[in-house]
Formats: C-alpha cells, structure tokens, sequence
C-alpha cells in the first residue's frame, strides 16, 4: 500500500467529559468516498485508538482536507496524543455549525455523523453521513506515497 498515493486530512471529534468538551484531532489518509445518494465517506481508524472511542462517543467528526502548503498541520496531528492535544491550542480551529466538531483553515472541509462501522482486522471502518461541507479555496493537494508527504501539480487538459 505504499505505493498507492492518497489525499490527507485532519479529522476531528470529541468528548463530553468532566470536567467538560476536549476536542481530539489526528491526520488521516484513509478517506474514502462511499455514496453520493445519500452522502456517505469512510474512515478506518485502529481499533485501540482513543480517537475511535471519543468518536464512536459522540457519533459526529469533522474532516479538514489538506493542500500542499498545510504538511505541517498533517504532521502535528500524526503525532502522540499529548503533542495533538498540545497542538490543538496552537493552530485556529472554528466548531463546525452542525457537530461541533472542530475544523481547521483547509481547502475543503465536511461535517460527518455516524451512519455504521465495521470492524475489519486491526481496524475499524466507521461511515458517516456527510451532514455540512464547504469548500474554501483550490490549491495542489498534499500526497502520501511511499511513507513521505508529496506536493502534487496537477495541470488540467
């Protein structure tokens, strides 16, 4: 699979907690579209993974879809918990209007609520209606191939 390039995004989610919301955010490069009647995309996330847990908590998560110039944001987030979470307090971040969920200053963006899940192997693949989704600008996307971040220039013919 190392040599199947795929987009990165941020995904968020949270918990309602004492002693209140704590937000959780990790980079992803399993997005997947699903349908479009209804709008559904998929995620796989590793079952043992507390960001499963806060998701499957709160049923709703937010997808930031990463450009070329946001590797720095994809690498904040592929990090441990406790530097996500110290990241989360540095980079801006507005509450989706419809989950709450966070979202970050990224072309495109969706809001998702929980639709179903499999559990396939070591992971778990959660679908989600797609209930708000914006685009903010157009830019080359950022790639990962081969375990490294690419910039793809895509010229349109």
């Amino acid at each position: 699979m190392r040599n199947f390039a795929t987009g990165v995004c941020v995904v968020s989610t949270y918990s309602d907690r004492a002693p209140g919301r704590r937000h959780h955010a990790l980079t992803a490069n399993s997005l997947t579209s699903v349908s479009l009647d209804p709008p559904l995309v998929s995620l796989s996330i590793r079952g043992d993974s507390s960001f499963l847990t806060d998701l499957m908590e709160s049923r709703v998560w937010g997808i930031s879809i990463l450009d070329a110039d946001s590797e720095r944001l994809a690498r904040a987030f592929a990090r441990s918990r406790q530097q996500r979470d110290e990241a989360l307090g540095q980079v801006p971040t507005v509450p989706g209007e419809r989950t709450g969920a966070l979202l970050f200053d990224a072309p495109a963006w969706m809001e998702c609520r929980y639709r179903d899940h499999l559990v396939a192997g070591d992971h778990v693949m959660v679908i989600g209606e797609v209930v708000a989704l914006g685009v903010r600008r157009a830019g080359a996307p950022l790639i990962f191939l081969q375990g490294a971040f690419h910039r793809f220039e895509h010229e349109r013919v």
